[in-house]
């Protein structure tokens, strides 16, 4: 990390976390942040679910959640980004404050609920994006939305057109009985109208599905299932978590999803189990806990395919994405990996 990313970041710390993250953004568009371009190498050009990424270090939906820096984004080292979540219509999300850093415990807890300004002004911004680089959108909920399921075909039929997938976001901890979309039943139907609408689109896009860290071993088989039957392209692991085990920062006990490095051993462990679950049919994603190189290889290694980051950023700033990128490359070297692909659950093991 250069100094000036340090002085940065320092900075930033003085300030409310929401309105760093704002400032943040504002940097970004204003060229302010490191932007070497997407990282590559042959060990870390891979494809899953048909898209052909330069590396498998991705950015998780949350940062840009109006896709107001796609272009910056895309230049900052990453081998996809997901904007987002979008909801039909525009909504203010929870009251403030809802985000909390744990300094002590390099994680964050955040009880935003959605706040997006809707899909047709993010459906705007999309249709103007870069054409290079693989750009997805977490689809959402209305919190008042008296049909929630209907919700996410809704977000998707308005801005499927402008990306390379969508993510269908049934596991924040934030919008009121959300996570019971995850049901059996009610996921089934969900992803029918997804899929269907997704069918209907000019370009077929892949849909993956966001779960939550939170499920038992019955949830994950009903899940995989549900995956199978419904033709899912892929599954990112996992979402934040409501558990708060081993905390030490003053903020553990406020309300939210909890992401970081205190994360990073159970979605891992989710990550691992699931993989064990789809079969090599349907690629995963893994999230949660990522800020370095050896975290994004042990997800990988664990079944995942691709992984995402977010939390790190704020402790480790933009130098972070290519560093990771970079230092997975010399991993997979070291281990005598031709490709990333080839490196994907083969210690799956040590997390079961």
């Amino acid at each position: 990390m250069k100094l000036t990313e340090k002085l940065a970041l320092a900075a930033m710390y003085r300030i409310d976390p929401e309105a760093g993250h704002s400032l943040s953004i504002r940097a970004l568009k204003a060229g302010l942040t490191r932007q070497p371009g997407p990282v590559t190498s042959p060990r870390l050009k891979t494809t899953f679910a048909g898209l052909t990424i330069p590396n498998p270090v991705g950015l998780a939906a949350g940062f840009d959640k109006n896709a107001e820096a796609i272009a910056p984004l895309l230049k900052s080292g990453f081998g996809f980004i997901e904007v987002g979540a979008a909801t039909p219509l525009p909504q203010p999300g929870n009251p403030k404050p809802r985000l909390f850093r744990l300094r002590e415990d390099k994680a964050a807890i955040n009880r935003f609920g959605f706040n997006n300004q809707g899909a047709e002004a993010i459906a705007a911004r999309l249709a103007t994006r870069p054409q290079q680089g693989i750009v997805g959108l977490n689809l959402g909920a209305n919190k008042t939305s008296e049909d929630r399921a209907a919700d996410f075909a809704s977000v998707l039929k308005t801005c499927g057109a402008y990306v390379d997938f969508a993510a269908v976001n049934v596991s924040s901890p934030n919008t009121e009985k959300l996570r019971d979309l995850q049901g059996k039943a009610a996921l089934s139907a969900l992803l029918s109208g997804v899929m269907t609408t997704r069918d209907a689109l000019e370009r077929k896009i892949p849909v993956f599905l966001k779960i939550a860290p939170d499920l038992s071993e019955s949830d994950l088989s009903d899940i995989a299932e549900v995956a199978k039957a419904s033709g899912l392209d892929a599954i990112i692991a996992t979402n934040t978590t409501l558990s708060r085990g081993g905390l030490t920062s003053a903020d553990r006990v406020q309300a939210g999803g909890l992401s970081g490095q205190p994360l990073f051993e159970k979605s891992t462990r989710i990550l691992a189990r699931l993989s064990t679950l789809v079969g090599p049919d349907i690629p995963l994603i893994g999230v949660g806990g990522i800020a370095t190189a050896e975290q994004a290889y042990a997800k990988i290694r664990a079944g995942a395919s691709a992984v995402q980051l977010y939390t790190a950023l704020v402790y480790g700033g933009f130098s972070l994405v290519s560093d990771i990128a970079h230092g997975l490359d010399r991993l997979l070297e070291r281990d005598g990996f031709e490709n990333v692909a080839d490196a994907v659950g083969t210690d799956r093991g040590r997390f079961l």
